[in-house]
């Protein structure tokens, strides 16, 4: 039995309208509540802990972890299991290490309300060289990413209502833009948080029910290693791609719309709580989906049934162990997760738009009312770009996130990590940093099969790190520079 598509029930159209029209719902309510540009982007920085880690964890998470890491583990088995290993390990550290210093030197410089406001604030760059080239790193990578999130949608629908790819990508570009358009951060907040939960609950119960159809753990691993040996491998085939995968921790400390949380908590004695839940969530979620995808090698075997997209191995296991109602409701995971992390990624995008290069670097004046709305403009145009990159049929979805990833955590990673524990550090340093870690990103994903093959990430990071350490040697900080990050040891 070949499974491509769910079979169209009016059910799963219910659910799927109803779930669709409770986010825009929210997104309308906010929009009414936003009085400024402030409360659009970061919700006036009035986030509690649950909202803040939750959000965090689903805006983090996306569509790829019920798509594209159930396929890998299916298609790769357990060697695919430190990508999860190194995301925990990198979001631990990012909530411990940088969360409390990110959110105590944004409050020092009062009006951060962007990661580009914290770069400038932090080495006093009057030239806004460095608001600029972060504007174009984030217009760049996240354009890519939010493309990623667009595909998902699109494999979604198409398999949900048996719809062309196109049509069924129109459709999800609609939801996305429709409720981030209206609603701003806040709506994003409460959306992630009630979208964490959903795909949460979706990757506990699924793997349960999967356990119990298999005839236990032990019936589900001798199935698998009949057909599949090779999936209990742990060397994930060779220590460099090991290394690889477990270096997807290093993306944490570079990504925009999860750093944008730390700055929009209440408070920092907030954070260790959000740590907690953030942390139980991110655990709890990746084995679930690791699971989905290694057991999934035995169910699909075991039932005669045939799956020629890996990525789709979560709608397929929807579909088949549960009524359509159930389904629609776990199917509306998928759209969650879609829908939480390129709703952020727009936002995060409209804002680079709007604040970097609108207000600061051309200089226009405008209202407050203006500015929202001009974001909200910037939100259109950015996803109407990834609409365009989105239409290649033949895209995958960890690839596309990876590269994403990979050249936020480059560009961006070493530049936070730095500017929140080098004091040394100068604005020559950064520029250095992030100019060097993009390119390298961009260099090695076209060109490093003809190096080491090893993930982009690994040698942007290394070598953004380099040039930091030597442009900071050579162009030393100034000294306001220097007392501006003693203030904010002293606040620690």
């Amino acid at each position: 039995m070949n499974l491509q598509s769910v079979e169209l029930s009016y059910p799963i159209v219910i659910t799927f309208i109803t779930y669709a029209f409770l986010m825009l719902f929210i997104g309308f309510y906010f929009y009414k509540k936003n009085q400024n540009s402030k409360d659009y982007f970061v919700g006036n920085a009035s986030m509690g802990p649950v909202i803040s880690a939750l959000s965090a964890g689903a805006s983090d998470m996306s569509s790829w972890l019920l798509m594209a890491f159930p396929g890998a583990l299916y298609a790769a088995g357990l060697g695919q299991i430190y990508i999860a290993i190194g995301l925990s390990f990198g979001m631990f550290l990012n909530w411990t290490f940088v969360a409390k210093r990110l959110k105590i030197f944004s409050q020092i410089a009062k009006e951060c309300i962007t990661i580009s406001d914290f770069f400038e604030s932090r080495f006093h760059d009057d030239s806004h060289i460095l608001r600029s080239i972060c504007a174009v790193v984030i217009l760049v990578f996240f354009t890519i990413y939010i493309s990623a999130g667009l595909v998902s949608g699109a494999k979604l629908f198409e398999s949900v209502f048996n719809l062309s790819y196109v049509f069924a990508l129109s459709i999800g570009f609609l939801v996305i833009v429709l409720y981030t358009f209206l609603g701003g951060y806040k709506a994003v907040c409460w959306t992630d948080m009630i979208q964490g939960l959903l795909m949460m609950s979706s990757l506990i119960i699924i793997p349960f029910v999967m356990i119990f159809e298999l005839g236990g753990f032990g019936e589900a691993f001798s199935t698998i290693n009949d057909v599949k040996p090779q999936a209990f491998g742990l060397d994930g085939g060779g220590w460099l791609v090991v290394i690889s995968t477990l270096a997807w921790g290093l993306g944490y400390f570079g990504q925009p719309h999860i750093l944008i949380r730390f700055i929009s908590i209440k408070n920092i004695k907030e954070i260790p709580t959000a740590t907690f839940i953030g942390i139980t969530w991110m655990v709890v979620s990746l084995f679930g989906a690791a699971m989905i995808g290694f057991l999934g090698i035995a169910y699909i075997a075991k039932f005669n049934l045939t799956l020629n997209d890996p990525e789709r191995i979560f709608i397929v296991m929807s579909q088949v162990l549960f009524n359509p109602w159930v389904a629609g409701i776990l199917l509306s995971a998928i759209l969650a997760a879609i829908m939480s992390t390129a709703s952020s990624q727009l936002l995060v995008c409209a804002s680079s738009l709007v604040q970097d290069f609108y207000t600061q670097i051309l200089k226009r004046k405008t209202s407050d009312k203006n500015i929202t709305l001009l974001s909200r403009l910037g939100v259109l145009i950015v996803a109407c770009v990834a609409f365009i990159l989105s239409l290649d049929t033949q895209s995958q979805i960890l690839s596309i996130v990876s590269y994403a990833w990979a050249g936020f955590g480059a560009s961006f990673g070493s530049v936070i990590l730095f500017s929140l524990f080098y004091k040394s550090m100068s604005k020559e340093g950064a520029i250095a940093g992030m100019i060097s870690g993009a390119l390298t990103v961009i260099f090695y994903k076209h060109f490093g099969s003809n190096f080491i093959a090893i993930y982009e990430i690994i040698p942007g990071f290394l070598i953004a790190s380099c040039f930091i350490v030597i442009f900071s040697i050579i162009f030393k900080a100034k000294k306001h520079t220097i007392k501006h990050y003693e203030k904010m040891l002293k606040e620690i």
